[in-house]
């Protein structure tokens, strides 16, 4: 198994940027006729977590999990770091290859 960090280029500051999970989301219930103490807490998956980058990054991240999608998965490791996990080394080869015709330099990849 193959891993690269996703870096994507900040619309602000134009530095690379890689989104982290600092405190899972929490979901919680508002009930019309009665308290309810109950609650959810998880972190986004891979693809949910470059979605709630839109915006915030110059490159439009549907089309960046369009591309990834075909060499390889976005994953959170230890529900916070996001990766791309290939299953081989030229599938990370050929997503580093497209990524830089496709996104220039406000896209890449680092092998971890």
């Amino acid at each position: 198994m193959i891993r690269a960090r996703l870096w994507l280029r900040c619309a602000a500051m134009h530095d690379p940027v890689t989104p982290v999970i600092i405190r899972p989301a929490v979901i919680g219930w508002e009930a019309k006729e009665r308290k309810v103490d109950l609650t959810i807490e998880r972190a986004f998956k891979g693809d949910e977590l470059v979605l709630r980058m839109n915006g915030w990054v110059t490159v439009d991240v549907k089309k960046v999990i369009e591309v990834i999608k075909r060499y390889g998965y976005l994953k959170l490791l230890d529900d916070r770091d996001l990766v791309v996990e290939f299953e081989t080394e030229d599938d990370y080869r050929d997503l580093e290859r497209e990524m830089l015709l496709e996104f220039k330099d406000q896209a890449n990849l680092e092998r971890d």
